[in-house]
């Protein structure tokens, strides 16, 4: 079953920046996988991301655009209200990042963060 919730929701955003390399990904491996963004307890300021290849779940929020899906959990749900789901390929290096509005604070790798 696939969490449907209205377009105005808080539900996160993916950009096309990161649906485009969802794309490549799988082209490379020859096979469509989701990208799936979960939110775990550890890290040095309380909550860290969980960012890889996956397949759907049953209570799984699916993300969708040509083909290419980013999911999450209900438990992550609340915790990813309004953020936006980008890929990034700067000097230090190419990788899926989370900007939320929800962290109050964060580490310096992006991928730990407290609310």
């Amino acid at each position: 079953m696939t969490l449907m919730l209205p377009p105005d929701a808080s539900n996160p955003r993916v950009t096309d920046r990161a649906f485009a390399r969802l794309a490549e990904i799988a082209e490379a491996m020859g096979e469509t996988k989701a990208l799936r963004i979960a939110v775990e307890g550890g890290g040095c300021s309380g909550f860290q991301y969980d960012i890889r290849l996956d397949e759907a779940a049953e209570d799984d929020l699916v993300l969708e655009k040509d083909g290419q899906r980013v999911l999450v959990d209900a438990v992550s749900l609340p915790f990813l209200a309004n953020a936006v789901i980008d890929f990034t390929d700067e000097l230090i290096g190419a990788r899926f990042v989370v900007q939320n509005p929800n962290a109050t604070a964060s580490c310096g790798c992006g991928t730990s963060f407290s609310i």
